[in-house]
């Protein structure tokens, strides 16, 4: 497959130009990370080493790639990293467009739905006496059902017209019971009608009226019968049939006049309707209006049945029964035919109307199609599908009321129904059915000489009793004696090859493009629930690289698909035929492939039907294009769940899941691809329904996503855990299955997997373990943690919960994907539900320690030892039991390794509500009655890394931990003591202040809003005093951050959510409580553990092995909120004397709810066989693409050319100042786009047009107070820009949409991630210092820790983390522009070291330079010869080093014997720029001097004088992290710098040209 459409084979590569040419969007390995260099579909870090330490190779050094003079350059030359689908959504499903409808239903479950349960057939024709008020020509017509009355005695006649007319209708429809009832008296016909309702029920009555032998109906809206002597004409009502027949029904009025009947009939049902409602104010269930009843009349009130003798009498009942044979008829009477094909020769057409291989079964065949597709092209799209997709005889009768409209349109009648229909008798397919019936034609001499017996035929072809008068279809064979000629063989029609040509065209040639509002669009009734229906092409309106293109934002949401093609319906006809059905279904898929809306339409055609029998097809190639079309089935309607399974066809795809290597015959081409669509089909059939998970069980599901965990393939991976997840949910049996298998231990081994889709799947698997909810329902919240477990005792069950949260959290707490902590918050918040008592032990624990470390006098005696006491006789309680203690101790530093890295607010809050309304609070010796205390100043600046926790002294603690903690394994076999131990107080140490998440509950602050919720605090700032600037007083939020705060207070908003909680009563006052209690710490402690096993033991007794829930119980059959269970001494054994259920009256607000399934099912919604909209070219982020790299590549041999002079020249030509706001500390400027990002002293980001000296956006960073950005880059420069800030609290964050003039909607945040973990106690840090390395999407990390963490884009996670062996703190880091793996490291002690990936983490310094002794402030390498670099440190001194050479230095520079500030080196010249220091000497003005590298001569080649604007010196930097007033950066490519003043000037400038 090409260019997004299929060859005609049987190896279906289906997704071959997604996965390959673009990448998925679901994986790391992106179109923006995996399409441009890994040739694997498999591993997002194929091309990497296995420690990856390597770097990536088939990247351009520089990251860019210079195109062809003679052709257009490929667009995205390099790889836009953190510009996936997961941070353009963060992991959150698209949300639905408010002014969009959702999809229209395909089932037919419109109001109105009919189901034609019998029929009457009613004949009055009073055969040889015809009606007072009809005057018959002579001749006229006479045929009667093919039947000439003439023939044969009236009474044979009318029997045998009975007859046939039964025979015809049967030929619509067999399962409905026929009844004719022949030339009716008024009480034979009253008793017919009564009898037909009763036998229907609530269902449909067909009522068939032929009233030809009557007089025309009356304009009063009656009927004609006749007396029982057949002497008179007795009218009868239709309000009399209409209470014989009740509701609802079709009605057929086949008579001169029958708009009478249509229209009173509507007229009488319309009082009727509304009598009911105003008497009793409707229909009772089952009942349905008599308007809801359907009509089809021969002609209009004023109008006659034509009377040409060539057409039979009951032409408008023949078009409805016998549609073929009238259709010929017509055919012969409107067309002129060749000599030797005579009008009889066509009336002995052979074949069987049943048969597609014979000439007459393929005309029926067509015919079909033809006016289905005439419907479809021309009803609105409810009327369709309630007309012809609900009932075969509605259809059918429908299907060929076309046929009626267009002849006898022609004979001056107008048949019409009700509801009324758009005239379709001009339809440009009309066309196509006479061209069809022609070439059919041509072949029936030839048919008819070499098919001797085809002439005597006695069968027409609606299997009536046949006469000379009726168009005869032959059903013998054909002659086989053994003397007979070979038989004609008839060439099909090319009909059907045609049709499916036409749709081909219409795909590849633009089908899938979008364009405006108009008669080309699709219609708004189906622009539902993702016109917003396309999600993954317009829905967001973003670009898969990143970048949206400079009017994307505002187009994209005025386009929507274009109108589908004429022949969707036709399609579904070729489905049928087994030549054509690998053809029409490689089509189908391409079509379903354009997204949801495309799904809903084939779904409305009425597909459905047709693609399940298939599943019973035994053919291998169907299996790939079958699986993805049921994919794109689900991802659309989850609902078709119930009937795969059913009818079974989910084993289908279980047996494809299970296939093996093994099985070399059934192989599929992109086997894992294919599988990983299997898995997801089945976690749709288990979602949410009971049945299903059970019968994917039985069907070996569970085992085979087991074992197929560790495939190459990272879809299939995901969706294996996936599906393991909804197999699972809320069934304790399948959860005792999967815990004897080992499958959690499995899944937090994932947990190390290079893809973060992969990761937060497995995470999202161990989540519906533990209890959370994997529900489509947002009121089914979850609960009940991992159910029975009735194989485990106790303990161990206990043991197995927390050693799973515990495993995941030291797996990925500092994972750098936020959509995968995201996960694991809901993990963690599903053993909060259920341990809660253990998590308020915690948190008051980590209460007191953070109290008294934050104490400024001396603490009393008895707080000194609070904690460490109360832990010490907690564990007295079981004596000399070394193994109980130990035991328990690693149990509580198991929940303290899980409560302590910050988590969530809403779980902080929870938890600390708890804290609050528990016994803790009563305690003499609590502090928990006094609001938190403010960091005091002197820790102010430094407190982020200068803290070491007092818990090392805790009886939890048995050894002192080492100060640097590596990442921590999750292998089972590990002691979990050792690794909790030293886990426990290194996350205490290095994690913020939980009191100051807390201090709105101490302090009795209302909860924040969701608005709150989403920032950091972050500093007042003084200059913010304009409106418009306190808006950036908070971080941008990311995209579709919807997640919302529910406060543990509120009571719930909706009667679903207060099923879920028992609040009595707010919350007591703490003064309600005794004085002085007499129960100590320990007897807390003890009584809060105990509750939490009477609740699991509460959890095991009341589930059920195969499902949990009863009447009294939450959804997960625990207890249901958390002041459900009061305690006794009985039923505790503690010495507590009180009720110690904790939280009465706080809301049971966990565990959280995940959308990371609905998320990863977009996937499937998005179109996978043609390159994303910014692939295609021509398409406007194609164009901008390209454009900029040409723009670049212009800018890159510009800018090489200005190099020479430019080493010669002075650098003091003006050429912006700009005026920011406080002191400019840190920027950076683009490399291609005049843009210039500033970070301030308080810690505020702006972005300028330099150009234009405009500022394009301001916001704010988000770090805590006494942090500060610390390091600043651009990334991705050659398609846009990402902003990439660290700071110093560790933490490194990502910015997008930076640049309003693009129009890509507001700016927000791609990521953020907490760099650098273990800091070290130093007196004067350099807080995060960051290098990003483009070409091979490496990002180093260092600062104040004893080692860099390298950090790789593509899988984002930490690679490795190499040991500085220094105590001093890292003050830049440069990696080698190459693709070598080394770089460079400067410390705050004057050591220079280079690194080298590829060596032991231990062992990776293979230089160190000591010639400097003083803070080296920055570390270049040398622009044009490689291995050369230079440093430069705060005493002045510049230094050039070779790597090659001695520990010396091979050149020194002194620019600025008093100090140096700042300092840079041109990328592309060979010149470096420093700045001096400002000292109480000299602060008023700064001196810059410019260097040439090359020249032997020390001179400047140009010297500055800058004012710093100061009225007074400062005695300390603006930041406690950079040791420097003013700032100063190179531009990347043009001959430009730029320079910050403590006074908020920005000077630009460049050298002057000669």
């Amino acid at each position: 497959m090409q260019n997004g459409h299929h060859a005609q084979g049987v190896d279906l590569p289906l997704l071959s130009v997604r996965r390959e040419q673009a990448g998925s969007d679901m994986g790391s390995d992106n179109v923006t990370e995996r399409g441009w260099t890994s040739t694997s579909t498999s591993d997002p870090s194929s091309n990497q080493t296995t420690d990856g330490r390597g770097e990536r190779a088939g990247n351009y050094p520089n990251g860019k790639h210079h195109g062809s003079d003679e052709t257009l350059p490929d667009p995205l030359p390099t790889i836009p990293y953190w510009s996936a689908k997961r941070h353009l959504t963060c992991g959150n499903p698209t949300p639905h467009s408010p002014d969009c409808a959702k999809l229209f239903p395909w089932r037919g479950s419109a109001p109105g739905k009919l189901k034609t349960a019998n029929a009457a057939l009613v004949l009055c024709l009073n055969i040889d006496v015809d009606p007072p008020d009809i005057i018959k020509t002579n001749p006229c017509a006479v045929l009667e059902c093919w039947v000439d009355p003439r023939t044969m005695p009236s009474n044979k006649a009318l029997e045998a017209i009975g007859t046939n007319l039964q025979h015809q209708f049967e030929g619509l429809s067999l399962k409905i019971p026929y009844k004719p009832i022949l030339d009716p008296s008024y009480e034979d016909l009253r008793k017919f009608c009564l009898n037909l309702r009763k036998q229907a029920k609530d269902e449909t009555v067909c009522f068939y009226y032929n009233g030809h032998g009557v007089p025309k109906p009356t304009p009063s809206g009656e009927l004609w019968c006749f007396n029982r002597t057949y002497t008179q004409y007795i009218p009868v009502s239709l309000m009399e049939v209409q209470s014989w027949l009740g509701s609802p029904g079709v009605y057929i009025w086949d008579c001169s006049a029958a708009g009478n009947l249509l229209t009173n009939f509507n007229n009488f049902a319309e009082r009727r309707d509304q009598e009911v409602f105003t008497t009793r104010g409707g229909y009772v269930d089952g009942m349905q209006p008599y308007m809801n009843s359907l009509q089809l009349a021969a002609c209009l009130a004023h109008e006659q049945l034509p009377s040409c003798p060539e057409l039979p009498a009951d032409i408008f009942t023949s078009c409805l029964t016998s549609p073929i044979d009238i259709a010929l008829r017509y055919f012969i009477m409107t067309h002129q035919l060749p000599n030797n094909i005579t009008p009889d020769m066509v009336m002995q057409l052979p074949g069987d109307l049943k048969d597609r291989r014979t000439p007459l079964g393929e005309l029926n065949w067509i015919f079909t199609a033809i006016t289905d597709t005439i419907a479809w092209t021309t009803f609105p799209r409810d009327v369709f599908t309630r007309l012809y997709r609900s009932d075969l005889l509605i259809a059918s009768l429908f299907r060929n009321f076309l046929l009626a409209e267009r002849i006898m349109k022609n004979y001056h009648c107008t048949p019409h129904t009700y509801p009324a229909l758009p005239a379709t008798n001009t339809h440009t397919l009309w066309g196509a059915w006479d061209l069809a019936v022609d070439t059919c034609l041509r072949q029936l001499p030839e048919l008819l000489e070499k098919n001797p017996t085809a002439t005597g035929t006695t069968v027409n072809s609606a299997g009536q009793i046949g006469t000379s008068g009726g168009p005869v279809g032959q059903t013998n064979q054909r002659g086989n004696g053994p003397h007979s000629e070979k038989p004609y063989q008839y060439m099909p029609s090319r009909f059907f090859t045609d049709q499916l040509t036409a749709f081909e065209v219409w795909i590849s040639r633009g089908g899938s493009a979008l364009t405006k509002r108009g008669p080309l669009s699709l219609p708004p009734q189906n622009c539902g629930g993702t016109f917003d229906g396309t999600e993954g092409t317009n829905g967001s309106a973003i670009s898969p690289n990143g970048t949206s293109s400079p009017v994307g934002h505002q187009t994209d949401r005025d386009l929507v698909p274009r109108k589908p093609p004429d022949q969707l319906p036709i399609v579904l006809q070729v489905l049928l035929s087994q030549p054509h059905r690998l053809r029409a279904l490689i089509l189908l898929s391409q079509f379903v492939d354009l997204g949801p809306w495309a799904v809903n339409l084939v779904l409305t055609i009425g597909i459905f039907p047709y693609i399940s029998k298939l599943l019973q097809a035994a053919g291998q190639d169907l299996r790939p294009v079958l699986i993805f079309i049921w994919a794109r089935i689900l991802a659309v309607d989850s609902s078709v769940q119930v009937d795969l399974h059913n009818t079974q066809g989910f084993k289908y795809f279980a047996n494809v899941l299970a296939l093996t290597e093994e099985h070399p015959q059934h192989a599929l081409p992109n086997g894992a691809e294919h599988k990983a669509m299997c898995a997801f089909i089945l976690a749709a059939v288990s979602r949410d329904y009971y049945n299903g998970q059970m019968a994917c069980w039985r069907e070996r599901v569970f085992d085979n996503c087991f074992d197929k965990l560790d495939e190459g393939d990272f879809l299939l991976r995901q969706w294996c855990a996936l599906c393991i997840s909804q197999i699972w949910e809320g069934n304790d049996e399948i959860k005792v299955y999967g815990v004897d298998k080992g499958t959690q231990d499995k899944l937090i081994l994932m947990l190390s997997d290079d893809s973060p889709e992969v990761r937060a799947a497995a995470l999202y698997a161990l989540g519906t373990f533990m209890g959370a909810s994997g529900s489509a329902n947002p009121a089914k919240q979850g609960g009940g943690g991992t159910g029975t477990q009735y194989q485990l005792e106790e303990r161990i069950h206990f043991r197995m919960e927390v050693a799973v949260a515990t495993g995941a959290t030291l797996a990925v707490k500092d994972d750098a994907s936020p959509m995968v902590r995201k996960e694991l918050l809901v993990l963690v918040s599903c053993l909060a539900k259920e341990w809660r008592g253990y998590f308020v032990i915690c948190a008051w624990i980590y209460w007191e320690e953070d109290r008294k470390w934050r104490s400024e006098q001396g603490v009393q005696p008895h707080e000194e030892e609070l904690t460490s006491v109360a832990v010490a006789e907690w564990l007295d309680v079981f004596g000399d039991d070394d193994g109980a203690r130990e035991e328990n101790r690693v149990l509580l530093s198991s929940f303290f390794t899980i409560f302590s890295p910050p988590s969530r607010r809403l779980i902080a809050d929870y938890i600390m509500a708890l804290l609050l309304a528990s016994p803790f609070y009563r305690l003499d010796c609590t502090s928990l009655d006094v609001p938190p205390l403010q960091v005091d100043s002197r820790a102010g600046a430094g407190g982020a890394h200068s803290r070491v926790s007092s818990l090392q002294s805790s009886p939890l603690m048995q050894n002192p931990p080492s100060p640097v903690l590596s990442r921590p394994g999750v292998a089972r076999s590990e002691s979990m003591t050792s690794t909790l131990s030293s886990g426990v107080t290194s996350t205490i140490r290095r994690t913020s202040s939980f009191a100051s998440a807390l201090r709105n509950f101490a302090g009795g602050i209302a909860f924040p809003s969701t608005e709150d919720n989403r920032a950091p605090p972050s500093p007042i700032l003084p200059s913010l005093s304009r409106p418009d600037l306190l808006a950036a007083s908070r971080p941008p939020s990311p995209n579709y951050n919807h997640a919302q705060y529910t406060s543990p207070y509120s009571r719930p908003s909706t009667p679903g959510a207060a099923s879920l909680t028992l609040v009595a009563s707010q919350p007591s006052s703490p003064t309600h409580y005794k004085a002085h209690p007499d129960y100590l710490p320990s007897h807390v402690m003890e009584a809060l553990m105990e509750e939490d096993m009477v609740r699991l033991r509460s959890r095991r007794r009341a589930a059920t092995h195969g499902r949990r829930g009863g009447p009294g119980l939450g959804q997960g059959g625990d207890l249901s909120s958390p002041s459900g269970s009061v305690f006794s001494v009985e039923s505790n054994g503690s010495n507590v004397p009180l009720g110690c259920g904790t939280g009465n009256g706080v809301r049971d607000v966990l565990p959280l709810k995940s959308s990371f399934y609905d998320w990863c099912c977009e996937y499937f919604k998005e179109p996978q066989m043609r390159q994303a909209e910014a692939d295609e070219p021509g398409s406007v982020q194609y164009n901008y693409q390209v454009w900029r790299q040409q723009r670049n590549e212009q800018v890159t041999t510009e800018t090489q050319l200005q190099v020479p002079p430019a080493e010669n020249s002075r650098w003091d030509r003006p050429v912006a100042n700009l005026q920011v706001s406080s002191n400019p500390l840190s920027m950076t400027l683009h490399a291609y786009d005049p843009h210039l990002v500033i970070a301030n002293d308080t810690d505020m980001i702006s972005v300028w047009d330099w150009s234009q000296r405009k500022r394009l956006n301001y916001f704010c960073n988000g770090n805590p107070r006494g942090t500060g950005i610390t390091s600043l880059h651009v990334i991705n420069q050659d398609v846009g820009g990402i902003i990439m800030a660290g700071s110093a609290d560790g933490i490194v964050r990502l910015y997008r949409n930076y640049d309003p003039s693009l129009d890509q909607g507001p700016i927000q945040m791609v990521s953020s991630f907490r760099g650098l973990t273990e800091v070290i106690n130093v007196r004067r840090g350099s807080g995060l210092t960051l290098d990003w390395k483009q070409s091979g999407g490496s990002l180093l990390v260092g600062g104040d820790s004893r080692i860099i963490r390298v950090w790789d884009a593509h899988t984002e996670s930490q690679v490795l983390d190499l040991e500085t062996n220094s105590e001093s703190p890292v003050t830049s880091i440069i990696s080698d522009p190459g693709s070598s793996s080394t770089f460079i490291a400067s410390f705050a002690d004057g050591v220079v070291k280079v690194f080298d990936r590829r060596l032991e983490e231990d062992d990776a310094v293979v230089r160190s330079y000591h010639e400097h002794h003083a803070w080296v402030q920055n570390v270049k390498y040398h622009p044009r010869i490689g291995g050369q670099f230079l440093s430069a440190s705060l005493s002045g001194e510049v230094r050039l080093w070779d790597t090659r050479g001695s520990d010396h230095a091979v050149q020194a520079w002194d620019p600025h014997p008093g100090g140096l500030s700042c300092f840079d080196v041109h990328p592309q010249t060979g010149l470096f720029a420093a700045t001096s220091a400002l000292t109480p000497a000299n602060w008023r003005h700064q001196r810059l001097t410019i260097h040439s590298i090359s020249s032997h001569n020390h001179d400047a080649l140009t010297t500055l004088g800058l004012s710093t604007g100061l009225s007074v010196y400062p005695t300390r930097p603006p930041s406690p992290y950079i040791p420097r007033f003013t700032s100063l950066a190179f531009h990347p490519m043009e001959m430009l710098y730029a320079i910050g003043q403590p006074d908020g000037s920005v000077k630009i400038t460049g050298y002057k040209f000669n």
